[in-house]
């Protein structure tokens, strides 16, 4: 049964208070420790692609030396096939690690930005004198 604070003793107001100040840092908690499960998704996918780029560039490395062997026992047909692979394996890790690396910076630093300006709000709410 909710009273009407105009009537409610100041025990009754102080009980209310405190239920609610409390309510309130559990739903901030509760929304901080969402922004940070999102966050380290992002830090999850970038630090992939990373990895992704590290794989092409190791690949590229080796069609270089396939590049480089086929060049030296032959003129041209062969190891020019093998140069556009090689230079089509290295843009493709270039292009995966920009890609990672825009996805780390989206991700970084972990902070749960939204729960502190949240916080910052009620704060400023519970002040005495404040008016919404």
């Amino acid at each position: 049964m909710t009273q009407d604070p105009a009537t409610a003793s100041t025990g009754e107001l102080l009980g209310r208070l405190s239920e609610d100040v409390s309510q309130l840092v559990r739903d901030e908690l509760r929304l901080a420790q969402a922004e940070m499960s999102q966050k380290a998704k992002g830090a999850g996918a970038g630090a992939g692609l990373f990895g992704a780029a590290a794989v092409l560039a190791w690949f590229g490395v080796g069609a270089l030396v396939v590049t480089i062997g086929l060049a030296l026992a032959l003129v041209l047909d062969g190891w020019l096939a093998a140069l556009i692979v090689t230079v089509a394996l290295f843009v493709a890790a270039g292009v995966a690690a920009l890609v990672g690396k825009r996805a780390l910076a989206r991700a970084v630093p972990p902070t749960p930005d939204r729960a502190v300006e949240n916080l910052g709000r009620d704060a400023q709410a519970l002040r005495p004198g404040h008016r919404p």
